[in-house]
């Protein structure tokens, strides 16, 4: 087997590229900074029938202490490109946090509902990225502003697809059922004064650092369970008396139920022991069945 890839690494610690700041190491790792560079790995891992796993910003995923058996492509691709009529063009590897900057400089609005959302935008595509809105009664996803993806199909061949073709739902997409990879996106803006571009902003981060534990001080993964419709997952896990349970290194955030943070020295396996602790007395004490959200990446 032999990938020709220009700078690959072989065993390659992965913790330091999550939010959780968890996981093994990686058979073989690379980063990439062009589209051109992402598609080459993509068509040698394929070529070799190698699995691999295509990272970004590193959250809502937990990597495994085993790591990974296989290429890991850290996908940097970050170039973005504003043209007329409120349309920008973002390589999937781009940080949602920087073009919301460049959005509000120019006074181009629908990206600022994800301020404080650690993601890339092909990770934002992944799981149809959400926030709520201003008046905190509905939700506002990534696929409003979506127009068109330029992706690489399961099959290696590129085509330029419509928003209809990732079948988006609430944290869901059509890239979690087929090996689609977003190459980049086109979004359609619309203008708005930069100051209440950032009134929204400002009042999004004012509530997500009331109620969620910083990742500076708690590495986590974001949510760790997916919602369950008119109950959150968060207060149920609350009412059955588990904020602040511990196992290991790995703990029920005290501000938010639904976060399992990384008290320091967390493994995965911790991670996922609370995780089944957590779903076990739910379901035990309330009666409902919780499910994760997260990507388990790597051997177990």
């Amino acid at each position: 087997m032999s990938l020709n890839i220009p700078n690959l690494e072989r065993n390659k610690p992965l913790a330091p590229f999550t939010t959780y700041k968890i996981g093994g190491l990686s058979d073989f790792f690379v980063e990439v900074h062009t589209i051109d560079a992402l598609i080459h790995a993509l068509f040698e891992v394929r070529r070799n029938a190698m699995p691999f796993f295509l990272l970004g910003c590193g959250a809502n995923i937990l990597i495994t202490d085993k790591g990974f058996r296989g290429l890991v492509v850290r996908n940097a691709a970050n170039k973005v490109t504003f043209s007329e009529c409120e349309k920008v063009v973002a390589e999937s590897g781009a940080i949602v946090a920087d073009i919301i900057g460049q959005c509000c400089s120019r006074g181009l609005s629908g990206f600022e509902h994800f301020v404080g959302i650690p993601s890339t935008v092909g990770g934002a595509m992944w799981q149809n990225l959400h926030f709520l809105s201003p008046d905190r009664k509905q939700t506002v996803f990534i696929e409003s502003i979506v127009q068109t993806s330029r992706i690489l199909t399961e099959e290696g061949r590129c085509r330029t697809v419509g928003v209809d073709y990732f079948q988006f739902d609430y944290d869901t997409s059509i890239l979690q059922k087929r090996k689609d990879i977003v190459l980049d996106v086109t979004f359609q803006l619309s203008a708005k004064q930069k100051e209440e571009i950032r009134a929204i902003m400002d009042a999004n981060m004012a509530w997500r650092n009331a109620r969620q534990p910083q990742l500076e001080e708690y590495p986590s993964c974001g949510s760790v369970f997916k919602k369950i419709k008119d109950v959150g997952a968060g207060r149920l896990i609350e009412q059955a008396g588990l904020k602040g349970t511990c196992i290991g290194g790995a703990e029920v955030s005290k501000k938010h139920a639904n976060f399992i943070v990384n008290k320091g020295k967390a493994t995965a396996h911790d991670v996922l022991q609370l995780i089944q602790y957590v779903q076990t007395e739910v379901k035990r004490k309330l009666g409902y069945d919780l499910e994760t959200e997260i990507t388990v990446v790597g051997e177990l």
